[in-house]
C-alpha cells in the first residue's frame, strides 16, 4: 500500500513539472521610492493605462502575485512628486525580478523577459550614450568642427540602435518578443525589409492584429512602389463633391499626390515649396492633388486658405484611417507620390530641392 501511495505522489509531482508553473511572482524595487509608496501593475490599451493590480513597498521592495493564461506586455508604474517612472515587461507565469530606474531598467527570470532584457540592455546603453552627447552639445565653447563630430557620433549611435532592433526582431521572430518588437518598430523598416521577416512569422501569430496590419502595409507598398501604375481612389472635395485621382493622373500630365493635413507642422513648412512649384509648372503640364488626413472639414478648409493652396483637394476626414493613405502605405506626412504622364509612379517621398530639381528635369 505504501508503495502505491509513493508511486501516486511521484506521478502527481511529474504532472506538475510537465504542466509548468501556473502562477507568477513579481518582486522588484523602484529607484527613489520609499516604504509605504504604491506601485501599480498596468496594461496599456489604446494609449491608456488600465490598472490590473497594486502593491505597497515594504523593506524597499514590492511584490505582485497571480496567474496568467497568456503572455502579455504590461507596465510597472510609479508616481510620487516629481518622480514618475514606468517600465514595460512581459507578464507570464514564473518568478520575475524587476528593477525600475531613471536610466536603466530590468526584468529577468522568465524566458520572454530574459529575451526582452537582452534587447532592453543594448538599447538603454546606446540611449544613455546618445543622451550624454546631447547634453554635452549644450557647451557654448564647442567649435563648429567639434559640434559636427558630436552629431556624427549621434548618427552612428542611431545606426547602432537600428541594427539592434533588426537583429533582435530576426533572432526572436518565432516567439512573443519578436512579434512584439516587430509590432513596435516596423515603422522604422522599409517594406522590402519587412517582407522576408513576415515570411518567418509562425502560423500561430499570423492572425495577430499587428501582423495583419504590417502585411497589409507591405502589400500596399508593393502595389504602389516606384515603377508601378498608380492606384485610383475617390473622396470628396472641401465642398463635398466627389473627386477621383484618375480625374488627373494618367491624363498626360505629371501629377504630384501630396498627403498632408492642416494640423501637420512639417506639412505646413513644406507647403511654400509646393506653392512655388505649382506656380512655375502648372502651365507646363504639372498638377498637384492634395490628399488631406484632416478630421475636421473647417480646419481643413482654413488650412487651404491660410497656406494659399490652389490645386485640387480631397479627403474622407478619417485622420490616420484615410483610405487613400492606406492604399499608398503612407505612415507619416508630408508624403508625396510623383506620377508620370502615363500613370507610372516615378518617385515617392520627394520634396524640397529634390522635388524642384526633378520637376525641372521632367518639365523643361
Amino acid at each position: 500500500m505504501k508503495k502505491v501511495i509513493y508511486l501516486f505522489a511521484v506521478a502527481v509531482l511529474s504532472l506538475a513539472s510537465c504542466t509548468g508553473n501556473k502562477s507568477y511572482t513579481i518582486k522588484g524595487s523602484i529607484e527613489g521610492a520609499s516604504d509605504g509608496d504604491t506601485v501599480f501593475l498596468q496594461k496599456r490599451d489604446n494609449g491608456q493605462f488600465n490598472k490590473l493590480d497594486s502593491a505597497v513597498i515594504a523593506n524597499g521592495e514590492f511584490t505582485f502575485k497571480g496567474s496568467q493564461d497568456s503572455v502579455i506586455n504590461c507596465y510597472i508604474t510609479y508616481a510620487k512628486g516629481d518622480n514618475h517612472l514606468f517600465m514595460d515587461f512581459f507578464l507570464e507565469n514564473g518568478k520575475i525580478d524587476v528593477k525600475v530606474g531613471k536610466k536603466d531598467d530590468s526584468a529577468i527570470g522568465t524566458p520572454n523577459n530574459d529575451a526582452y532584457q537582452e534587447f532592453r540592455a543594448k538599447m538603454n546603453s546606446l540611449k544613455n550614450k546618445q543622451n550624454e552627447i546631447y547634453q554635452s552639445m549644450g557647451d557654448t565653447t564647442l567649435t563648429d568642427k567639434q559640434r559636427e563630430e558630436k552629431i556624427a557620433e549621434m548618427n552612428k549611435l542611431e545606426d547602432s540602435m537600428m541594427e539592434v532592433i533588426k537583429t533582435s526582431i530576426d533572432k526572436n521572430i518565432t516567439n512573443t518578443i519578436g512579434i512584439y518588437l516587430l509590432s513596435q518598430y516596423n515603422y522604422y523598416l522599409e517594406y522590402s525589409e519587412l517582407k522576408p521577416i513576415l515570411e518567418k512569422v509562425p502560423a500561430k501569430y499570423q492572425n495577430d492584429k499587428n501582423i495583419i496590419q504590417i502585411k497589409e502595409f507591405v502589400e500596399s507598398s508593393a502595389k504602389t512602389a516606384v515603377g508601378q501604375k498608380y492606384v485610383d481612389f475617390s473622396m470628396l472635395t472641401p465642398d463635398e463633391k466627389p473627386i477621383k485621382l484618375s480625374d488627373y493622373a494618367g491624363k498626360g500630365k505629371i501629377v504630384l499626390v501630396d498627403f498632408w493635413a492642416s494640423w501637420c507642422g512639417p506639412c505646413r513648412q513644406e507647403m511654400p515649396n509646393l506653392v512655388d512649384a505649382y506656380a512655375k509648372y502648372k502651365n507646363k503640364g504639372f498638377e498637384i492633388v492634395g490628399v488631406s488626413l484632416d478630421k475636421d472639414r473647417e480646419a481643413w478648409k482654413n488650412g487651404i486658405k491660410q497656406l494659399k493652396i490652389t490645386w485640387p483637394q480631397m479627403s474622407d476626414l478619417k485622420f490616420w484611417n484615410c483610405e487613400g493613405s492606406k492604399l499608398y502605405a503612407v505612415r507619416s506626412i508630408p508624403h508625396t507620390v510623383l506620377i508620370d504622364k502615363d500613370g507610372t509612379i516615378l518617385a515617392r517621398g520627394i520634396r524640397g530641392e529634390e522635388l524642384q530639381s526633378k520637376l525641372a528635369e521632367l518639365l523643361k
